[in-house]
């Protein structure tokens, strides 16, 4: 690891300006490297997440070849659900698959508790290994979100729709509640896990909170969000916010108590900030323009980081998650580009 700690992410999650705006890309690990899909030739997700050695290798591996300045931890939203009794597969092609669906308050009450250093003792040795060893740049931790787990606790798996989740929600206000509780003490205690374990910042990922209107998610959702950044506040670390079709609710999530608020692409960043988001936002490229020539690229991010960069609080990502097809180059030009571009700024 390189005596140079390299911290413009932290400084821009603080308001601060750094050297250059910081990037990282949600999903920077995975499916894009070549190394990556050798190895998941030999192991499954799961299988790679119980092997720190692993893990952290397929962790650090986007840092060392595309120089951004994050990296975050490999892992899956799911990880934790098991230790609460859920019994979820992830299938290829699919997703997360859970055979014991939330149906009923008798279903939710059954539900355990999550104890890390028992459950997940894998997750927070990556984290260990990563943090005192091998990174030079902040490792960022996560946790999936009450809803969006929920979603697939009650769907049985990914859903275009999340009928049954509305349904549930709607009609069994008691047992959601409850159920939005056990997954919010759940968050609580996995996240602070990860940051004594050495995470130096947190992004909670609500992947399909979209779904919901304004007016739900205050009722619904909102209350137990409030309550996890609360808790999570006292523990010095920045607090990311993100999800995906979810632009309707970047006010709502300027509201809680956390430092960044990531937008995905369809909502530019001049819009946000007129409505009044003056929290770090994070954003905002459309990852499917990955995917055209270097020169849309270029003007694509260009006009973003300009946008971005009229205020410090600015952290450049993708509006979601790097597909297989992007080639790992092409992350590299990208993150070269942005850290030119915005130091002569």
């Amino acid at each position: 690891m390189s005596s140079v700690f390299n911290d413009t992410f932290l400084k821009a999650c603080k308001g601060e300006a750094g050297k250059h705006v910081p990037v990282w890309y949600m999903r920077q690990a995975g499916r894009s490297q070549p190394e990556y899909r050798a190895i998941k030739e030999k192991y499954s997700l799961f299988e790679i997440t119980h092997q720190p050695e692993l893990c952290a290798y397929v962790t650090r591996l986007p840092v060392e070849q595309y120089n951004v300045d994050a990296a975050i931890l490999y892992k899956d939203i799911m990880t934790p659900l098991p230790a609460l009794g859920v019994d979820v597969e992830i299938k290829s092609g699919i997703g997360p698959v859970i055979s014991n669906p939330i149906r009923s308050l008798q279903d939710v009450e059954r539900l355990g508790e999550i104890n890390p250093e028992e459950d997940i003792p894998y997750v927070l040795d990556t984290i260990k290994l990563l943090t005192t060893e091998q990174l030079n740049v902040p490792l960022i931790g996560f946790g999936g979100a009450p809803f969006t787990l929920a979603s697939y606790m009650i769907e049985g798996g990914p859903s275009r729709n999340y009928n049954k989740t509305k349904a549930f929600m709607y009609s069994e206000p008691k047992a959601w509640f409850a159920l939005m509780d056990k997954l919010g003490d759940m968050t609580i205690t996995y996240i602070k896990a990860q940051i004594k374990a050495g995470a130096k910042a947190i992004q909670i990922f609500d992947s399909w909170v979209g779904a919901l209107n304004v007016a739900d998610y205050r009722y619904y959702i909102k209350p137990i969000m409030h309550r996890i950044f609360t808790e999570l506040r006292g523990e010095g670390v920045p607090l990311i916010m993100f999800g995906v079709g979810a632009s309707h609710l970047a006010l709502e999530w300027n509201d809680l108590p956390l430092d960044v608020v990531g937008l995905d692409w369809r909502l530019p960043i001049n819009e946000a900030r007129d409505k009044g988001i003056q929290k770090t936002v994070m954003g905002n490229l459309d990852p499917s323009i990955l995917l055209a020539p270097w020169d849309v690229i270029e003007e694509r991010a260009k006009a973003i980081l300009d946008q971005g960069m009229k205020n410090p609080a600015y952290i450049f990502n993708l509006g979601h998650g790097v597909f297989p097809e992007v080639n790992p180059d092409t992350l590299k030009r990208l993150t070269s580009f942005i850290h030119e571009y915005s130091a002569k700024k």
